[in-house]
């Protein structure tokens, strides 16, 4: 939320067509998730050393050095939507339908916010990695502390893709993505 600041939210606020409050709801539900999925996904030594690559090879965190920059390039929020179809596979649409029925956001600009924060979301966690000379062992525990973390924000987001009752949201959204996670990866 911080790297976003009161312009970027405006700025994406903008480009959704929506209002401030049902932005920052749904931002404020977003992050979380995304940060939950990659931790879902890092919690195995092999993810953990996909996410490490790809970190390495092309999320070391410039995407941050002009956010609002970033925002309005279509370049990456494709990337975003090609993050989204390997952390969320086939329940991409699930999600974004809960997301945007959460905070007031019709599915595709739930969608079209996802792909915005997706990019940002791996280059934060880039720039951490470089920043604190982390491995790929130290990804897994950082985003798995920040899983926890994100679980529990999620709240009734988190219940409503919770398709196997079990408490943890991310095995349903990664359950087919997550092959699919190993090959952006990989």
């Amino acid at each position: 939320m911080q790297m976003l600041g009161d312009q970027g939210m405006r700025q994406i606020s903008q480009q959704l067509g929506a209002d401030e409050k049902s932005t920052q709801k749904a931002v404020t539900a977003a992050l979380p998730m995304l940060i939950s999925a990659l931790g879902k996904n890092a919690a195995s030594p092999e993810g953990a050393q996909a996410l490490t690559r790809a970190l390495e090879k092309d999320h070391d965190g410039r995407v941050l050095e002009n956010v609002t920059q970033v925002l309005g390039d279509r370049a990456v929020q494709q990337d975003g939507q090609a993050i989204l179809r390997h952390v969320l596979g086939e329940k991409q649409g699930l999600v974004a339908k809960g997301l945007g029925s959460s905070a007031g956001l019709d599915p595709n600009s739930a969608g079209q916010l996802m792909a915005m924060l997706a990019p940002l979301v791996m280059g934060g966690l880039g720039k951490t990695k470089r920043e604190k000379g982390l491995d790929a062992q130290g990804i897994a525990q950082l985003l798995g502390q920040e899983r926890q973390q994100a679980d529990s924000q999620l709240g009734g987001l988190a219940k409503l893709l919770d398709m196997d009752g079990d408490g943890d949201l991310t095995d349903d959204i990664l359950n087919l993505g997550s092959k699919l996670l190993g090959g952006l990866f990989g």
